[in-house]
């Protein structure tokens, strides 16, 4: 039984912060190491990202997708309907995970420049590289997996930990239905 992605993140987190205590941040020599390997960790990320965008712009796939949007949480908006290629979701996704890295970035460099925290690089390492390979991306570009199942397009909104992820529809009912009330059409290319 393989563990859930959360758990063997909380796991690494565990044995991180426990392993980091032992870490004697105070020589420079060795946050100066910690510091390469979190620069290294986000050039790994970013090679990861060019590769994946090279093949999505490779295979330019057409294919037309629909789907309805879910409204934002706590929000009165209908949900919307989205039409859009395959080529253009996974450039759009791509993007987020882009947006997603750069903030955490941006963070850790607020933590570690303006905060002085170091343990942090020991895991902000770790778990950025982890999570880029388990993307459902990395799965589809990177080790070739068919999109069909949990791969298949659109992908479930990842949720916070405790709440149910957003459930974007891609049925034709839902469809259909979005289609006949007039919510959105927005038409991505």
């Amino acid at each position: 039984m393989a563990l859930n992605s959360q758990v063997t993140n909380l796991v690494i987190i565990l044995a991180a912060m426990q392993g980091s205590k032992k870490i004697n941040f105070e020589d420079p020599m060795v946050l100066n190491g910690f510091r390469i390997l979190y620069v290294l960790s986000n050039l790994i990320i970013v090679g990861i990202y060019v590769y994946m965008g090279s093949k999505i712009n490779k295979k330019k796939d057409m294919t037309t997708i629909k789907y309805v949007e879910p409204a934002p949480m706590g929000s009165s908006d209908e949900p919307k309907l989205v039409t859009t290629t395959i080529h253009a979701y996974d450039n759009s996704q791509l993007r987020s995970a882009y947006k997603g890295q750069l903030m955490g970035v941006a963070m850790m460099a607020g933590m570690h420049l303006y905060m002085k925290y170091t343990n942090p690089l020991l895991i902000q390492s770790i778990i950025p590289v982890k999570s880029a390979i388990e993307g459902n991306l990395a799965q589809i570009y990177l080790f070739g997996k068919k999109p069909i199942g949990d791969l298949k397009r659109p992908w479930k909104a990842a949720g916070f930990p405790g709440m149910p992820a957003q459930d974007i529809k891609s049925d034709k009912k839902s469809v259909e239905s979005a289609e006949r009330s007039g919510r959105g059409g927005a038409k991505d290319e």
